[in-house]
């Protein structure tokens, strides 16, 4: 297998993954639309694949840590997909949350233990980790399309072909399993982790991220709700809109590494507390294409530094990266979702914009945590010595590794 091919897969598998956690918010308007939902009742939804996940994953990152399980990988993807392609033809709401925390579970058990494989396939590699995340910003932000293409002209009876991503997701892990080996099996990518911890700094940082989750989670969450009613062209046609303005966006991870920031040069070179959060605030009361322009403007905010965030993470706790990848990716990430039914009965009892409006706070309050973290003692770029090679100087893989 060519050096790179595992970061290549498991980027590949991680957006597979990831399209599972973006259509649970793509499918909040057609319950709302085919089953009568409320805001609240259907921002229950998102709740159900969130609470889980949060409690679950920084779990799997700390049991990853003391038994690393590569088996998680096709496993988790398989039961991801599987919940979201049986929420839409569930009988009743009980099991339509059943099915939506089923799929949250299995997005909790994938997420350390696919960064933590990264890691050691990347040897640490900023870039290659920014590749990693842009698979699951593509797989995000592809959701909606999906969701449309599937469910727009023939209803939630046919969510069961959902399940597609998920098997592509579980077959393309057994090859990188078998690639890294013995590697894939050693905690860390070290027989022995080394290093220490700054708990004081990875708190900040979660809490940073939380602000970014609950922004984005809102958004992803009511935005085509919002667009619809704002701007006309029915339940198909808003997904669409979104998705289109924010799949540019997610390109931004994979450029980490040399992103142009604006008078300050790349993040790497800056340093990754260094966070480019958007001046402009999301309009919630703008029509198009004007609604459009303002989403697209602050997904590349909260999209650009994310893929710094992780290895930022794993950097803070260098003795256990199977946990802070699960706490960065999972418990920081999916709190957006446990402040979603808030947003809900909110809409509810005012409107869907006055319960949005709040939002555009958030990024403030973030920029102020990530001015306080200093970068990592060890330079934020340790790689971990008996990780194999995935990339060669000279070589176009490189860029990957």
């Amino acid at each position: 297998m060519p050096r790179n091919r595992p970061v290549v897969l498991l980027s590949v598998g991680h957006a597979c993954v990831d399209v599972y956690q973006g259509a649970v918010a793509s499918l909040v308007p057609y319950f709302i639309a085919e089953r009568q939902y409320g805001y609240a009742a259907a921002s229950g939804i998102v709740l159900a694949a969130s609470l889980l996940s949060s409690v679950a994953q920084p779990l799997f990152g700390a049991l990853t840590d003391r038994r690393p399980s590569p088996w998680l990988l096709p496993v988790s993807t398989v039961l991801g997909g599987l919940g979201i392609a049986l929420s839409g033809i569930a009988g009743s709401y009980a099991l339509t949350l059943l099915f939506v925390a089923v799929s949250g579970i299995g997005v909790a058990a994938y997420h350390p233990e696919s960064a933590r494989l990264a890691r050691i396939a990347s040897r640490g590699s900023h870039a290659a980790m920014g590749w990693f995340a842009l698979g699951g910003n593509l797989g995000f932000a592809a959701a909606p399309v999906l969701v449309a293409l599937v469910v727009a002209h023939g209803g939630l009876r046919l969510t069961p072909l959902l399940v597609l991503p998920a098997l592509v997701g579980s077959a393309l892990c057994l090859p990188v399993l078998r690639a890294l080996g013995d590697h894939g099996r050693v905690g860390g990518g070290t027989s022995t982790p080394t290093g220490t911890d700054d708990r004081a700094s990875f708190v900040r940082l979660s809490l940073a991220v939380a602000c970014r989750s609950i922004l984005f989670v809102g958004l992803s969450t009511f935005v085509s709700v919002h667009a619809e009613l704002r701007t006309g062209g029915g339940r198909s046609a808003a997904p669409w809109r979104c998705s289109c303005s924010t799949s540019a966006a997610r390109w931004a991870p994979c450029s980490a590494e040399s992103w142009p920031a604006a008078g300050g040069g790349s993040p790497s070179r800056a340093g990754r507390t260094w966070a480019p959060w958007p001046r402009r605030r999301a309009s919630c009361s703008s029509p198009a294409p004007r609604c459009t322009l303002f989403v697209a403007l602050t997904s590349v905010g909260l999209a650009v530094p994310f893929s710094l965030q992780v290895t930022l993470g794993q950097d803070y706790l260098p003795t256990r990266v199977g946990t802070a990848s699960g706490i960065t990716l999972g418990l920081a990430v999916s709190i957006g979702g446990l402040a979603s039914p808030l947003i809900g009965s909110v809409a509810d009892a005012t409107s869907l914009q006055a319960a949005l409006a709040p939002l555009p706070a958030l990024p403030a309050l973030a920029w102020l945590l990530f001015r306080a973290l200093p970068e990592p003692a060890s330079g934020g770029n340790a790689r971990p010595p008996s990780a194999p090679e995935v990339g060669t100087a000279g070589h176009p893989s490189a860029r990957l590794g």
